[in-house]
């Protein structure tokens, strides 16, 4: 059940108020997010938070999950790699662009923030510049900036887990038991084992959101969010000692000294100002402030305005991932990690989340919908996703007979393993694409619901639940099925770019408010944050059902994911001998 109340929408506000965009005074930030597929831009005013101009491109070599750009040199399987030149073409068309629709003077911008996804990372020489940029290593696959959904680190990451258990490393609690091979270190650890020369070639070893704030500002300040997430770095203890890193390989016994950095930046300070080059690229002016790197979905928590505990935010799109502030350090199993101001200054920011959903489903229309139902969506001109949803708004909770474990992209939370693969149960003669479409979404709304349940259950209440996203702002369907299966109210971001509108406000904190911006994150939430005016709310007789159909979840995911039965992990091995031989 969803509660409306009139509201003006972006582009309704811009066309209303349009005419203050050319007032005297006005100051505004730019924020850019470099999602998986594209970067995006959004230019804010300062003192309302409302969204001036918006810019999106698509990364020109998208992301490289099969071959490297040559076309010739093949990626393994669980490979996910994207060229930083891609990052460079954000900065230089899409901050002109969002300038020049809204007609705003350079001089009047005072600060910009960038997010990436995370952990994304490449190896940069001594100057800075990606390996992948230089012709030698342009068939290196090693070379590449490593998306955070490459998974090819998985033996690394077990291997890192195994010895950290051994010798007792207290790090593991704050990352819920379990390294993933998404985070930095396993990918590391993957290009010293694989591609030692790539790795004495490296000067360092670098973010994404990191490198980009090097190329405007000409400084290497790494932020606090990255390293603490995705680096098992932490504010009181720094790394893990040397001996660990020597205990995983003698040859890592310095990494962090020699190719990472001990200098790290909290979120919600400047890194340094936008430099001549930098000026040449974006149109902006030298000396504009640049906030220190971020995370995607840890910037997009003070754009809904959560600054305080109890408060969840589920960022859905590709993935999802699910941010909590609290304020008292509590071990979850399997959550991505718990740091202190890592998401707001003063408070510990939880992690947790979901490896496969927007991807989710667009496996499942890529590869298993029936060409007659392409060419009826055509013909009603939908989209293929707009069209399942709409026949699956017609079945009621529970009468497809369908049950699906959403890990077709690995389990992320809570139990941390890539190695782990999709399934989908009750399917017969009779079953329709539109059924498994709503089984596959609901198996997402199951996650979510384990993913809060098991944070719950260890001391950390969630009073109110958010989202924001693509998919949020979308799909009715499936947030109703969310607020359904969760049995809890679920609000939403009013901002369509919710991620772009983080960096955005971490921009005005950077300037700072001597230059027209704000002292704190939580300053510039009161004011620039947004939230619609609308809530969905849990509809009774559906909650009933899908209580039924989450304790069969329940069921399959210890099943298939504690180790009952390995059995998707044997068909991956099978899997791989058999491509290896093949090659």
């Amino acid at each position: 059940m969803v509660l409306r109340k009139n509201h003006l929408t972006v582009k309704a506000a811009n066309n209303l108020f349009g005419r203050e965009v050319e007032q005297m005074g006005k100051k505004y930030v730019i924020g850019i997010d470099f999602g998986t597929l594209s970067g995006r831009a959004v230019l804010v005013e300062v003192d309302t938070g409302r969204e001036i101009a918006t810019s999106v491109m698509e990364y020109r070599h998208g992301v490289m999950d099969e071959y490297l750009p040559d076309g010739v040199t093949k990626l393994e399987p669980d490979w996910a790699l994207q060229h930083p030149q891609d990052y460079i073409d954000v900065l230089s068309t899409t901050v002109p662009a969002v300038l020049k629709e809204a007609g705003v003077d350079p001089e009047d911008v005072i600060g910009i923030g960038v997010d990436t996804t995370a952990c994304t990372m490449m190896p940069i020489d001594k100057d800075g510049t990606p390996l992948c940029m230089y012709d030698e290593y342009k068939s290196q696959p090693h070379a590449y900036a490593k998306l955070w959904k490459h998974h090819a680190a998985q033996d690394e990451a077990n291997k890192l887990n195994e010895i950290a258990r051994e010798r007792k490393e207290d790090f593991l609690d704050f990352y819920g038991g379990k390294i993933s091979s998404e985070w930095l270190i396993p990918k590391v650890w993957q290009i010293l084992n694989e591609a030692p020369h790539i790795y004495e070639k490296a000067d360092r070893f670098i973010e994404a959101a990191d490198w980009i704030v090097m190329q405007l500002t000409g400084e290497e300040k790494r932020n606090s969010c990255t390293a603490g997430y995705k680096a098992i770095w932490h504010k009181k203890k720094g790394y893990p000692s040397k001996e660990f890193f020597k205990a995983l390989d003698p040859r890592l016994e310095n990494l962090v000294e020699e190719k990472l950095s001990c200098d790290i930046y909290p979120i919600g300070t400047k890194a340094g100002e936008i430099t001549q080059k930098a000026a040449e690229i974006t149109g902006l002016k030298p000396g504009t402030a640049v906030a220190v790197g971020n995370v995607d979905a840890h910037v997009a928590v003070p754009a809904v305005g959560i600054t305080e505990e109890g408060k969840m935010l589920m960022i859905m799109g590709t993935s999802t991932c699910h941010m909590l502030l609290g304020t008292t350090e509590r071990i979850v199993p399997g959550m991505c990690g718990v740091v202190e101001d890592g998401i707001i200054p003063g408070y510990l920011g939880y992690e947790a989340g979901q490896s496969c959903v927007g991807d989710h489903f667009q496996w499942f229309v890529e590869n298993c919908v029936p060409a007659h139902y392409m060419e009826d969506a055509k013909k009603k001109g939908m989209n293929i996703h707009k069209y399942l949803r709409e026949k699956a708004k017609k079945l009621a909770v529970g009468e497809s007979g369908l049950i699906a474990l959403d890990w077709w992209n690995g389990n992320r939370s809570v139990l941390v393993d890539v190695d782990l693969t999709g399934l989908i149960i009750g399917c017969t003669l009779l079953t329709k694409p539109e059924e498994i479409y709503r089984a596959l979404i609901e198996a997402t709304a199951y996650g979510t619901r384990m993913i809060i349940d098991t944070f719950e259950e260890n001391g950390l209440p969630i009073k109110e639940l958010y989202a924001a996203g693509g998919i949020a702002e979308k799909d009715e369907m499936m947030m109703q099925i969310y607020a359904d299966v969760t049995n809890r109210e679920i609000r939403l971001s009013a901002s369509p770019q919710t991620p772009a509108l983080g960096s955005a406000m971490f921009g005005a904190v950077a300037a700072g408010k001597d230059r027209g911006g704000y002292d704190s994150i939580v300053d510039a939430a009161k004011v620039m944050a947004k939230v619609k005016d609308m809530v969905y709310r849990p509809i009774p007789q559906n909650v009933k059902t899908y209580e039924l159909l989450y304790r069969e979840y329940k069921i399959l995911h210890d099943y298939f994911g504690r180790g009952t039965n390995n059995v998707m992990k044997r068909l991956k091995d099978i899997k791989g001998r058999v491509v290896q031989e093949k090659v």
